[in-house]
């Protein structure tokens, strides 16, 4: 067991926490009020920090390409970092960076990251493994917008020479970058078996994107948690 990994196990038993996408929907949301709540945050969201008013409590980048993309801000990010060992060359461990195996094979949910976790076909399931490892009770995602504009086939390399229609940011993937195109199809697989687990330990995952396509996780308002002081 990987004894840096361990000292995070059940962190957070019974609490819950806010998971970050990064789909446009973000823009049309206020989220100043993520400032008094735990927050995972997920690849390129540092592009949006400053706008949005809040930081994230943890990060998680597993995909090769955004964190070669995204080395230099990834390493300035005050908080916890899962990083995917595939990116261990461009963020090294640190005091705040910590890398987890990923996995494609074997079994398809990780109770206990120390062991890696299942990459899933999107960094969203990769974090809900981290979450739970926590000891998260409740996950309320946001920015889960699950539709995306694209040619070609799905997990296909991409270079996308305009601006990123499909995050909150046009410079996400914008302007000559290269991506991987989604899988949908393969993320609900990963999206349901998620559910499945966290359900199985009495915990909860709740979908609050503003106007989401994703049809696993039963729907909240995130203003529920907005208006709460």
């Amino acid at each position: 067991m990987d004894a840096r990994l361990a000292a995070f196990n059940n962190r957070h038993i019974g609490e819950r926490a806010f998971l970050v996408a990064n789909g446009p929907s973000l823009n049309r949301m206020d989220l100043g009020f993520l400032r008094r709540e735990n927050v995972i945050g997920l690849n390129k969201i540092f592009l949006g920090l400053r706008k949005f008013k809040f930081y994230p409590k943890y990060y998680v980048a597993v995909n090769e390409k955004v964190i070669q993309q995204a080395a230099g801000e990834i390493k300035k990010l005050n908080c916890v970092k899962f990083i995917g060992e595939r990116g261990a060359a461009f963020v090294p461990e640190d005091a705040l960076t910590y890398h987890v195996v990923t996995r494609n094979r074997q079994q398809r949910f990780y109770h206990d990251i120390s062991e890696g976790v299942h990459e899933g076909w999107t960094v969203t399931y990769a974090a809900l493994q981290i979450a739970y490892y926590l000891g998260f009770k409740e996950i309320i995602i946001i920015g889960l917008d699950h539709r995306y504009q694209y040619s070609g086939q799905p997990d296909e390399a991409k270079r996308l020479d305009g601006p990123d229609p499909n995050h909150f940011c046009p410079d996400y993937f914008g302007y000559g970058q290269t991506w991987d195109n989604p899988n949908l199809a393969r993320s609900e697989e990963s999206y349901r078996i998620a559910r499945q687990e966290y359900e199985k330990a009495g915990r909860r995952i709740w979908d609050a994107t503003v106007d989401g396509a994703c049809t696993v996780f039963d729907k909240i308002d995130y203003r529920k948690f907005a208006n709460h002081r």
